[in-house]
């Protein structure tokens, strides 16, 4: 077989058989491409009592199809990530929308984190304080309490967890608290 009159020949039919179906003629030029590769690869494997345009056509279909199916992939996470945006700016926005500062003072916040505080397991307690109200490093308390930084990690997970759940009706306030802590 002649593969360079081979390619000459199929190429361009390839490529707008690969066009009809992937909408791209980059994607449909990059399908082309890599299965006359391939076929180029695998020319002398392939026997001569093989159909090789039928062989080149499936090769095609199934490039395609992989590249359909990545794609349908890609926009269905699209899709989930920007609902679970949207969520999550709804959430948001009723939040702020029901957030009342009417006799909300930095005593009151005192008092709501206090008492968030006091809902913590002891030892949770102590590591949330050293590493947010003291601003020690987890390193540094892990050293200081005898423990690993895996343990100050789930610690403060814990933590944050809990404050998120009994200060879900201060989302607001949380958020801001939380944020002011990262930095």
């Amino acid at each position: 077989m002649d593969f360079e009159n081979f390619y000459i020949t199929w190429y361009s039919r390839v490529k707008y058989f690969a066009r009809d179906y992937v909408l791209s003629d980059e994607e449909a030029e990059n399908i082309a491409q890599d299965v006359f590769l391939e076929f180029y690869q695998k020319r002398e494997e392939l026997g001569f009592h093989i159909n090789l345009v039928a062989y080149l056509f499936t090769s095609v279909k199934n490039k395609c199809i992989d590249y359909l199916r990545r794609r349908l992939m890609e926009q269905e996470a699209a899709v989930k990530m920007q609902e679970e945006f949207d969520l999550s700016f709804r959430m948001k926005f009723d939040s702020l929308e029901a957030f009342n500062l009417e006799g909300l003072s930095e005593d009151n916040i005192k008092d709501i984190i206090e008492k968030v505080l006091d809902t913590l397991p002891e030892r949770c307690r102590e590591i949330f304080v050293m590493s947010k109200i003291e601003g020690k490093k987890q390193k540094e308390i892990a050293e200081e309490l005898n423990v690993s930084v895996k343990t100050i990690e789930s610690q403060m997970t814990i933590a944050y967890k809990k404050l998120r759940e009994e200060l879900k009706n201060h989302l607001p306030l949380l958020l801001f608290l939380l944020s002011s802590w990262e930095n």
